[in-house]
């Protein structure tokens, strides 16, 4: 059996720009990749390190789209998203042992095919698979 892969961990914040320049600093020559996700309300920010994206989001708007009904309106440390290779079948096997994703789920998302699962009462971590692949979002890469 393979070891499963961390994607990203995602980072709600205030305000993107101060959050980038912050960043920058600790992830000094990090590649950054800013998406525009209008859909949901969301502008994202990805610095991509060695062994992980970190996301910074903010939100675009006050009204709860899917994004803030999704993550919630808290800033810090959102969620921590699981490569898997097939989305389907593992939201399938999740479903044998009770385990479902939230309402909306899966989708496209930022990063391929996604589905946010309910929230783990035990841990209270908010967990999003990935299955890697085509992403409706728009890529704009800044230096």
């Amino acid at each position: 059996m393979t070891a499963p892969t961390v994607d990203h961990i995602g980072v709600i914040v205030e305000a993107l720009e101060p959050a980038i320049a912050a960043m920058s600093l600790m992830l000094p020559g990090a590649p950054v990749t800013r998406r525009s996700l209008p859909e949901v309300g969301l502008e994202v920010a990805e610095f991509r390190a060695a062994n992980l994206i970190i996301e910074l989001l903010q939100y675009t708007s006050e009204v709860p789209g899917l994004a803030r009904r999704t993550m919630g309106s808290g800033t810090g440390l959102n969620h921590l998203s699981i490569s898997v290779p097939d989305l389907e079948a593992s939201l399938a096997s999740l479903a044998k042992v009770g385990v479902s994703p939230m309402e909306g789920f899966p989708r496209g998302g930022a990063h391929g095919r996604i589905a946010f699962m309910q929230t783990d009462p035990r841990t209270g971590l908010l967990v999003e698979l990935c299955q890697a692949g085509s992403a409706p979002a728009q890529e704009d890469t800044a230096p």
